[in-house]
C-alpha cells in the first residue's frame, strides 16, 4: 500500500509495463480483480523501477513498520498547551505575507457569496465598555507562558562533520517512495522544533511541523502523556471555491436567491476522489486520511547531540544564591539592586542589596515564628506560599520571593486576582489547592483593591483553597533578635521555587524548579549573557515567572546588577520608556518582547534625543516567534541611527521546564554571525525542513537563536511514538540535558516521569498553538499573520484575534475570533470575513472551520493584555461568546465525513422471505384478539349503525348521562342524557331538513367549539341521512392563517351547508373575514341556537353499512389535506375494538381532554359514549391555556381509570405544574384512580415526555405503568391502544446509524448511538398487522424495519379528495403483497417501524408482538443516501444549548436546514450557529447548509402537537419568518 501511488515519473517505463498496468486498471474497473489483488499485481510489475528506500526495498519497510519518517496520523490530545497570543501588529506583517496574501485574495475577486441575513435589532450592539479601543497590548505573557522561542542553531562547527549544509544549497524533487503510514500516535501528538546541525550553522526553525511554524514555544511537551490514542485521519480533499451567484435560475425571494447561490457553489465538485474502502453495514466508517505521495520527506543523514561549552570552571561561583544576597546585603548594603517606575516613569523607590537582605530576613523570621494556628506554627520549611503582587510593585515581590527561599518555604508567583471570575482563574485556584497553599502574601495596596466579601475579609475566588492573607510591608513585620540566622542551607534537589504554566486547554501546571537548577540556571545565563558585577539592566518584562524572572530577579542577584523594572501599565501609557530608561541609566542589557520593540516603533517619530550605544545586548525573549524577526528588523532599521548595533540583537528560546533553551551571543562572547532561514510552509506542515525557492508566497523566514546554553546538551527527537533522533532536515522536538532544568510538575508524578526524567527535557517549538488538521500541521500564529494582511486597520483589532483549534468529527477543526471595530457594518465584516477565509485558504492550503466577530472588548483578556485563548475557547464552545457575526464553512473543512451510502440491487421479495426461513426468523405480523370470540354477534348486529345505538339508548335509559363538558374554572357548563342528545339531535335534523333543504348523501360542514353542541349536530346530520365533516373553528385572534383552512374543508368536502352556533357565524360572515377569504362564497350557513323543538317524521337508516358515515379530514404534518371516508361499518367497529380493548361499559366514567375535530379524538368524543354508554368528562384543551392543573383535577374528581389526552396537554402539564405538585395535592388531586392514561399521536412515541409526565406526577399517585400512547394514521384512526388488559409496553434500544440505513440492530441501553424505542400500545381487537418492504412490498422478518401495513374491519374506505387524485392513493387502502399471502387487502399506513416478539404473554397465552414506530416516511430526509428522521436531529440539536427552546428540521434540494427557536436574548443568538453545526456533524455525520434562528413560537405546532415542518419550510422559502438570524454555512 505504501507504495501504491508513487510517482512513477522519475523513471521512464518501457511500453510493455504500461500496457500491462491498463490492463490492470481495467480489470480493476470491470470488476474482475479485488483491490488487493489490483495492489498485489501493479506492485509487482512497478518493482524494479522504483528507487529503494535507503537500500530497503519499500515493501518491506510497509510491513516491517521501519521507524521512517513515518507519516503518522496525530490526534491532538485532550488537555494541551494554551496558546499565548499576542497582538500581532506590524510585527506580522512582513512585506512578503502581506503581498501574498494580495495576490491570493486577487484570484477570488469574482466569487461572491450569500451574505448572512441579521435582524436589525440584532446590530445594536453595545460593548463592555462602550466602545473604548480595546487593548491591543499583545501581552505575550498571556497565557502565563512567555513565548518560548524554538530555533536552535549549531554551535561549533567541528562536532558536525556529517550533517548536509542544507541551508545553503536548494533541495529539489521529493523522495519518491511514499513511506509506510503509521496510526501510532505520541501521546501528546504534537509536532515540534527542529535543530539544524549543519556546518553552516543553519538556524533551523524549532518550527514544529505545523504547516507554519509552531510558534515555537519551547514547551515542555505532552503533560498529557498518558493518553494514548490513534485516531483515524482524514483527508484533505481540499478546496477553495467560495460561492457564485445563481447560474440564471429564477428565483422568487431574497432567502431563497441566497440558498440558490449556496446551492450552485455546492454542486461543484469538492474534492478529489477518495480512495475506495470498505464500509462495514453498521459502522460507517469516517474517511481514512491516504498520505500524499509527493509529500516531501526527510532526506538528511541523522543528526548529532549539540553540546553546549561547558560551565567555565575557574570562576568563583558563590556557592548559592542565597549566599550571593548575603554577601551583597552586607558588604555593599548601599549598592542599588532594584529601581521600580510608577505610571509616569519617575523611579518611586530603589531598592539596595542590604535593604533587599535585611527586609527580607524580616519577613522570613515573621513567616516561621509569627505565624500561628492553634498554638502550632502556621508553616513548616517546605511548604508553599502563594504570592501575589501587581506587576507595577517588583520591590515587594523581590522581598517576599528572597524572604520565602531564606525562610526554606517555596513561592508560587501568581497574578492578581481582579474580580471574583477572572478568565481562568479557577485554574490557578486548582494548582493552589493541590500545592496546598494556605497563605498568600500580597501588598497593603493591592490588598485593599481585592474583590471584598460582606465581612470585609478578601472575598473567596472562584475554585480557590481558603487563604489567609498577609502583608508584607514592612510595618506588619517583627524584626528578628540579633542572634536568629536563617536555616536555608543550599538544599541541591529541593524545590526552591514553583512558576505556574497554563497548558493549551486552559489547566495551569506548575513546574518545580529545584536550588540546584536555580543555581545552574543563573550561572550558565551569567556566562551566555557575559553578565558582570554591578551592570544595570532594564527589564520589561513580568517579574514573575520565564525571563523575566531569572534575569531580572535571580541571575541580576549573582552578578550584583541593577535592574530598572518597567511595569506594563506604563508601556501602555508611553511605550517608548525602556528605551528612554536604557538612555538615561545607561543600561547595558535590556530584556523586551517583540511587542515592545515593535510598540516603541510605532511611538518613536518625534524623539530624536535617544541613543542605544550603551547597550551591549538586547535580549528578545520571544525570539523564537514567527513574527518577531520582522520587530527585530524593523527596529534595527530605525534605531541603527540612534546608536544600536545589529550584533546586540539577542533573540533567545526558553520555555518553563527546560528554562533558557538557547540565546544568541553577541560576537565578543564567541557567538557565530545571526542567520536567517526561508523555509516553506508546505514543507513545515509535512514536518520537513526545505529551503523555499518556486513559491514566494507561502514561506516563513525565521532567524536563529543562537547556541545552546552552556553546560546543555540539546538534540531534536520525532514528536510520534518512540522519540528517536530526527534527521538533519526534519522538523521534532528539541530535548535538553542539564543541569538547569525543571524538576518535574508538582503532583503529576505520572506525566512528570515522561518529560523530566528520561534526561530528556522535551521542548517543543511552541506546541501549544498547534493545530492538526489532516495529517498537516499548522501554527496558530501563522493564521493569525494572515488574518491581519487581509485589510486589516478596517474592521478588526490588531492584537485582539484569537486562532484555536476544536475537535469535530475527531479532527481539529480551526476557528478564528476576531473584535471587530463598532463602525464596521454588516457587509463590511462580512467580506472581510470572506477575504479572510480566501487568503488562508490560499496561503496554508487549510480551511477555516468557524469565523467569529464579536462587539470591541468582549474577548477576555490575559493578565498582561494579549487575549486569554483558553478561556475564548471554552466560552465557543460553551456558546457563551456572544459573536456579532459568525462564517461557518464546514462543506470546506469537513473531508472526512462517511462515504454516502450507495443504494444496493434489492434483495428480491422471494429471497427475502427464504432468507427468514432459512435464517429460522418468522415473518413479521401481529394481530389483535380476534372478534368473534369477543361477544354475540347479536348485538354487534344491533349496533351496525350510531344512529339506532343512540335511539335504543334513549328508549331504555333515557336519564342516564353521557357527557359533561368542563370549563377553565371545573364546573360543568353543559351536560348530555341519552334522551337529551336524542332529542337535540332531532331538531337539528328538522332545520336541516326544512332551512337548508339538504337531501339524503348531502355533506354538511360543522363548525363548532368543542362541546355537546358539536355532538348533537353530528347525530343530527345522521338522522336525515347526511354527511358530517367536523372543522375546527377559525381564530378569531387569527382570522388571517385559520379562516382560510376553514372555507378550504368547506369547499373540498362539498359541503351543502355550515352548520355553527350564532357567535361563529358572526365570524364567517365579518368585514375580518372578507380580508381572509370571498365570504360571498359559503354555502348555506345555519347556526343553530335556538331552533324550535321539532321532531322528524322519520329518522333516516342507510339501507347497507358500507354507506358513507363522515369524513374525518386532518392536515398532516407534511401539509398535506387529507379527508378520509369512514363508512357506517367501519364506524362501529372502530367503537367495538375501543369498547374491548379499553372495556368500556354504562358504569365507567372517562375522561378526554382532546380536540374532536378529527381522527381518534374525534371519535372519543363523539362516537364511543353513545356505543358504548359510558359517561365522557370532555375538557377542551383551550381550557387548559387558562387553568393548566384542570385536566388533572378532573380525573381526580370523576375518578376515572381511562383518560386520554394529546402531547401538547401532556406537555403543558409538565411544563406548568412541574413545581406545583405540592399545592395539588393540597387541594386533594389523587391520581391513584387511573388504570390506563393514553396519549393519542400519530408518530413515533416521545419516550423522554411521557416518562417525566411519569414521575412528576406519582406524587400524586399516579401509577407508575399507567402512562402510553397510542397509533393510529390517515388510514386507520386507531391501530393500536394500550387499554386496561395486556402486558406493559416494552422499551428497545436501536442503533441510530443502522437506522439510517434502514435497518434494525438492537442494542444495549446506554451504548453510544442507541436510541429508545418504545411499542404505542397493544393492536386493537380485530386489526392485523405486517411490516412490508418500502419498495418490493414483500413481507418482512421479525425485528425488520419496513412500512407498517394494516388490516382491520375499521380501516378507513379510501380519501375523498376533489381533484379525483384517489388512483394515486388508491394503493395506500387496498395493497397487496407481491409475494405470500397475496390475496389479503391492507392499507399502507406510510409509517415506518418493525414488529419484535417478546418474552411477554398477552391474554391469550400467546407471545405477545409488539409494534415500534419509527416514523412516517414522507417525513424523512434522504440525505448522502441515507434516511434521517427529523425528530432524532432535533432532539440532539435541543440537547446543544440551554436557550434553544425549540428546533425543526427540513431540507431544501440537498441543503439541510436547521431552524431554532432562541429562549434567550437576541445578542446571543450567534452562539448557537457553531454548537448546532458541531453536534448535527458529530452525531449525524451531516453538514448543516443553513441555520436559522427564529423567536420562540415560529415553528408552527398542529392540534396533536406535532411540528408542521413543511409549513415551516413554506415560510423560510418566502421569507416570512422574521428570523433574528440566518446563516448560510458554506
Amino acid at each position: 500500500m505504501a507504495d501504491r501511488e508513487c510517482p512513477l515519473e522519475a523513471v521512464p517505463l518501457p511500453a510493455e509495463v504500461r500496457e500491462s498496468l491498463a490492463e490492470l486498471e481495467l480489470e480493476l474497473s470491470e470488476g474482475d480483480i479485488t483491490q488487493k489483488g489490483y495492489e498485489k499485481k501493479r506492485a509487482k510489475l512497478l518493482a524494479r523501477y522504483i528507487p529503494l528506500i535507503q537500500g530497503v526495498d519499500p515493501s518491506l519497510q510497509a510491513e516491517n513498520r521501519i521507524p521512517g519518517p513515518s507519516q503518522t496520523m496525530t490526534t491532538v490530545p485532550k488537555q494541551q498547551k494554551p496558546r499565548p497570543t499576542n497582538s500581532r501588529d506590524e510585527r506580522f506583517r512582513s512585506d512578503v505575507h502581506t503581498e501574498a496574501v494580495q495576490a491570493a485574495l486577487a484570484k477570488y475577486k469574482e466569487r461572491k457569496m450569500p451574505m448572512p441575513s441579521k435582524r436589525r435589532s440584532v446590530l445594536v450592539h453595545s460593548s463592555v465598555e462602550t466602545y473604548t479601543p480595546p487593548d491591543t497590548s499583545s501581552a505575550s505573557e498571556d497565557e502565563g507562558s512567555l513565548r518560548r522561542p524554538g530555533r536552535l542553531a549549531s554551535t561549533s562547527l567541528q562536532s558536525h562533520s556529517n550533517v548536509e549544509p542544507w541551508l545553503d544549497r536548494v533541495i529539489q524533487g521529493s523522495s519518491t517512495s511514499s513511506s509506510a503510514s503509521s496510526t501510532s500516535s505520541h501521546p501528546g501528538g504534537r509536532p515540534a522544533a527542529t535543530l539544524a546541525g549543519s556546518a553552516a550553522h543553519a538556524h533551523i526553525d524549532l518550527h514544529s511541523a505545523p504547516p507554519d511554524v509552531t510558534t515555537g514555544l519551547v514547551e515542555h511537551s505532552h503533560c498529557e502523556r498518558p493518553q494514548l490514542a490513534s485516531v483515524r485521519g482524514v483527508p484533505r480533499g481540499y478546496s477553495g471555491s467560495i460561492l457564485e451567484t445563481a447560474g440564471g435560475v429564477p428565483v422568487n425571494s431574497r432567502v431563497s436567491s441566497k440558498i440558490q447561490q449556496l446551492l450552485n457553489t455546492l454542486k461543484r465538485p469538492k474534492r478529489p476522489p477518495l480512495k475506495e474502502f470498505f464500509v462495514d453495514d453498521f459502522e460507517e466508517l469516517l474517511e481514512v486520511q491516504q498520505p500524499d505521495p509527493n509529500q516531501p520527506k526527510p532526506e538528511g543523514s541523522q543528526m548529532v547531540v549539540l553540546k553546549g561549552e561547558p560551565l567555565a570552571l575557574g570562576t568563583p561561583w558563590p556557592p548559592s544564591l542565597l549566599a550571593a544576597l548575603q554577601r551583597w546585603g552586607t558588604t555593599q548594603p548601599k549598592a542599588p539592586c532594584l529601581t521600580a517606575l510608577d505610571t509616569t516613569g519617575k523611579a518611586v523607590y530603589t531598592l539596595t542589596y542590604g535593604k533587599l537582605w535585611s527586609r527580607s530576613l524580616k519577613l522570613a523570621y515573621t513567616l516561621l515564628n509569627k505565624l500561628t494556628s492553634k498554638n502550632e506554627p502556621l508553616l513548616k520549611p517546605g511548604d508553599r506560599v502563594a504570592l501575589v503582587f501587581p506587576n507595577s510593585d517588583p520591590v515587594m515581590f523581590m522581598v517576599a520571593f528572597y524572604g520565602c527561599l531564606l525562610a526554606e518555604l517555596v513561592p508560587v508567583p501568581i497574578e492578581v486576582p481582579l474580580t471574583r471570575k477572572d478568565a481562568g482563574s479557577q485554574q490557578v485556584g486548582f494548582l493552589l489547592g493541590s500545592c496546598g497553599v494556605t497563605l498568600a502574601l500580597t501588598t497593603d495596596a493591592c490588598q485593599k483593591g481585592l474583590p471584598k466579601a460582606q465581612t470585609g475579609e478578601v472575598a473567596t475566588f472562584k475554585g480557590w483553597p481558603p487563604l489567609a492573607w498577609l502583608v508584607v510591608d514592612g510595618k506588619h513585620l517583627t524584626k528578628p533578635p540579633k542572634d536568629w540566622h536563617p536555616l536555608a542551607q543550599d538544599m541541591g534537589a529541593e524545590t526552591a521555587y514553583i512558576e505556574y504554566k497554563t497548558s493549551k486547554e486552559g489547566s495551569t501546571v506548575g513546574v518545580t524548579v529545584s536550588h540546584a537548577s536555580l543555581l545552574a540556571q543563573c550561572r550558565a545565563l551569567t556566562q551566555a549573557c557575559g553578565y558582570s558585577e554591578a551592570e544595570t539592566l532594564t527589564n520589561v518584562l513580568d517579574f514573575k515567572r520565564d525571563a523575566g524572572l531569572w534575569h531580572g530577579v535571580l541571575t541580576s542577584v549573582m552578578n550584583r546588577m541593577h535592574v530598572i523594572s518597567i511595569p506594563y501599565a506604563l508601556m501602555k501609557v508611553n511605550p517608548l520608556s525602556w528605551i528612554q530608561k536604557v538612555c538615561s541609566y545607561k543600561a547595558r542589557a535590556a530584556l523586551v518582547k517583540s511587542r515592545d520593540m515593535h510598540w516603541s516603533l510605532l511611538a518613536q517619530r518625534g524623539q530624536r534625543d535617544v541613543s542605544l550605544s550603551s547597550l551591549r545586548m538586547l535580549i528578545v525573549a520571544d525570539g523564537a516567534n514567527p513574527w518577531s524577526i520582522s520587530s527585530c528588523d524593523a527596529f534595527l532599521n530605525v534605531f541603527q541611527s540612534r546608536g544600536l548595533r545589529p550584533e546586540v540583537i539577542c533573540p533567545c528560546a526558553s520555555s518553563p521546564e527546560a528554562l533558557t533553551v538557547a540565546i544568541r551571543r553577541p560576537p565578543d562572547l564567541g557567538g557565530p554571525p545571526p542567520r536567517k532561514a526561508v523555509l516553506s510552509m508546505n514543507g513545515l506542515s509535512y514536518g520537513v525542513i526545505r529551503v523555499d525557492t518556486e513559491e514566494k508566497l507561502s514561506v516563513l523566514t525565521v532567524q536563529d537563536v543562537g547556541q545552546v546554553m552552556p553546560g546543555a546538551n540539546v538534540c531534536v527527537v520525532k514528536v510520534e511514538g518512540t522519540p528517536y533522533l530526527c534527521k538533519t532536515d526534519e522538523v521534532g522536538e528539541i530535548c535538553v540535558n542539564s543541569s538547569a532544568t525543571g524538576a518535574g510538575y508538582y503532583g503529576l508524578l505520572g506525566i512528570t516521569k515522561n518529560i523530566f526524567e528520561d534526561n530528556l527535557v522535551f521542548v517543543v517549538g511552541k506546541l501549544d498553538g498547534l493545530m492538526v488538521v489532516g495529517v498537516r500541521r499548522h501554527n496558530a500564529d501563522d493564521i493569525v499573520a494572515t488574518a491581519l494582511a487581509v485589510e486589516p486597520m478596517k474592521f478588526v483589532y490588531r492584537g485582539r484575534i484569537a486562532v484555536f483549534s476544536v475537535t469535530v468529527l475527531h479532527d481539529d477543526r480551526i476557528v478564528l475570533v476576531a473584535e471587530q471595530r463598532p463602525d464596521a457594518s454588516e457587509e463590511d465584516s462580512f467580506q472581510w470575513m470572506s477575504r479572510v477565509l480566501q487568503a488562508i485558504d490560499s496561503i496554508h492550503q487549510v480551511g477555516v472551520y468557524c469565523l467569529a466577530l464579536v462587539p470591541a472588548n468582549t474577548l477576555p483578556k490575559a493578565p498582561l493584555g494579549g487575549i486569554h485563548i483558553s478561556e475564548t475557547k471554552q466560552r465557543f464552545l460553551e456558546g457563551m461568546l456572544h459573536p456579532c457575526n459568525v462564517l461557518m464553512c464546514p462543506h470546506t473543512c469537513v473531508t472526512n465525513l462517511p462515504k454516502p451510502r450507495q443504494k444496493q440491487p434489492e434483495v428480491g421479495p422471494a429471497s427475502m422471505i427464504v432468507g427468514n426461513l432459512v435464517a429460522g426468523k418468522r415473518i413479521a405480523q401481529a394481530s389483535g384478539r380476534e372478534l368473534a370470540h369477543l361477544e354475540d354477534s347479536d348485538q354487534a348486529r344491533k349496533f351496525l349503525f350510531l344512529p339506532d345505538v343512540l335511539q335504543w339508548r334513549a328508549h331504555t335509559t333515557p336519564d342516564h348521562p353521557l357527557f359533561l363538558l368542563l370549563n377553565a374554572k371545573g364546573t360543568v357548563t353543559s351536560t348530555a342524557t341519552c334522551i337529551q342528545l336524542h332529542k337535540k339531535a332531532e331538531r337539528v335534523a328538522a332545520a336541516l331538513m326544512e332551512k337548508a333543504r339538504v337531501s339524503a348523501g348531502d355533506h354538511v360542514a360543522l363548525v363548532y367549539p368543542p362541546g355537546v353542541d358539536l355532538i348533537a349536530a353530528f347525530y343530527g346530520c345522521l338522522y336525515c341521512g347526511c354527511v358530517p365533516v367536523t372543522v375546527r373553528p377559525p381564530h378569531p385572534q387569527n382570522l388571517a392563517t385559520t379562516l382560510p383552512t376553514v372555507k378550504m374543508i368547506v369547499e373540498v368536502s362539498k359541503s351543502a351547508c355550515v352548520l355553527t352556533t350564532q357567535a361563529i357565524m358572526r365570524l364567517l360572515k365579518s368585514k375580518e373575514a372578507a380580508a381572509a377569504v370571498d365570504v360571498r362564497t359559503w354555502p348555506t350557513i345555519l347556526d343553530t341556537d335556538d331552533i324550535p323543538k321539532k321532531k322528524v317524521a322519520s329518522i333516516f337508516r342507510p339501507p347497507s353499512p358500507d354507506v358513507l358515515a363522515y369524513l374525518d379530514f386532518s392536515v398532516s404534518t407534511t401539509g398535506i389535506l387529507a379527508g378520509v371516508k369512514m363508512s357506517h361499518a367501519a364506524t362501529s367497529a372502530l367503537c367495538r375494538s375501543i369498547k374491548l380493548q379499553c372495556e368500556l361499559y354504562p358504569s365507567r366514567q372517562i375522561a378526554i381532554c382532546l380536540d374532536p375535530y378529527c381522527g381518534l379524538g374525534f371519535a372519543l368524543w363523539c362516537l364511543c359514549s353513545v356505543y358504548s354508554g359510558h359517561q365522557s368528562v370532555l375538557v377542551p384543551p383551550l381550557e387548559l391555556e387558562s387553568n393548566v392543573s384542570l385536566w388533572l383535577s378532573a380525573v381526580s374528581q370523576y375518578k376515572a381509570r381511562v383518560t386520554f389526552c394529546s402531547y401538547s396537554v401532556m406537555e403543558m402539564c409538565t411544563k406548568g405544574l412541574g413545581a406545583q405538585t405540592g399545592v395539588l395535592r393540597m387541594k386533594g388531586v389523587n391520581l391513584s384512580c387511573v388504570r390506563t392514561c393514553m396519549v393519542v399521536a400519530e408518530e413515533r412515541p416521545r419516550i423522554a415526555l411521557t416518562q417525566s409526565f411519569s414521575k412528576l406526577f406519582k406524587d400524586l399517585g399516579l401509577p407508575a405503568r399507567a402512562v402510553s400512547t397510542t397509533f393510529g394514521c390517515r388510514v386507520n384512526v386507531a391501530i393500536c391502544l394500550q387499554g386496561t388488559a395486556g402486558p406493559d409496553p416494552t422499551t428497545v434500544y436501536v442503533d441510530m446509524r443502522a437506522l439510517r440505513h434502514d435497518r434494525v440492530r438492537l442494542v444495549e441501553r446506554g451504548s453510544p448511538h442507541s436510541l429508545p424505542l418504545t411499542e404505542s400500545g397493544k393492536i386493537l381487537p380485530g386489526v392485523k398487522v405486517i411490516i412490508a418492504h418500502t419498495e418490493t412490498k414483500g413481507p418482512l422478518g421479525d425485528s425488520h424495519l419496513g412500512e407498517i401495513w394494516v388490516s382491520s374491519p375499521h380501516n378507513a374506505t379510501g380519501y375523498y379528495t376533489v381533484y379525483g387524485e384517489e388512483s394515486l392513493h388508491a394503493d395506500h387502502f387496498s395493497a397487496r403483497l407481491s409475494f405470500g399471502d397475496t390475496q389479503t387487502i391492507w392499507a399502507r399506513t406510510g409509517y415506518l417501524g418493525f414488529l419484535r416478539r417478546t418474552e411477554l404473554t398477552d391474554a391469550s397465552g400467546e407471545r405477545h408482538d409488539a409494534l415500534y414506530v419509527v416514523g412516517s416516511l414522507d417525513e424523512t430526509l434522504e440525505l448522502r443516501g441515507m434516511r434521517y428522521h427529523p425528530i432524532d436531529i432535533e432532539t440532539s440539536v435541543i440537547r446543544a444549548h440551554r436557550s434553544i427552546a425549540e428546533c425543526a428540521v427540513f431540507t431544501w434540494t440537498n441543503l439541510l436546514v436547521v431552524v431554532v427557536e432562541l429562549d434567550g436574548l437576541e445578542q446571543d443568538a450567534l452562539d448557537l450557529v457553531a454548537l448546532v453545526t458541531n453536534v448535527v456533524l458529530e452525531e449525524h455525520h451531516l453538514v448543516v447548509g443553513v441555520v436559522v434562528i427564529v423567536d420562540p413560537g415560529v415553528i408552527p405546532i398542529n392540534s396533536r402537537g406535532e411540528k408542521q415542518r413543511m409549513h415551516l419550510r413554506d415560510g423560510f422559502l418566502a421569507d416570512q419568518l422574521d428570523p433574528i438570524y440566518v446563516a448560510y454555512n458554506m
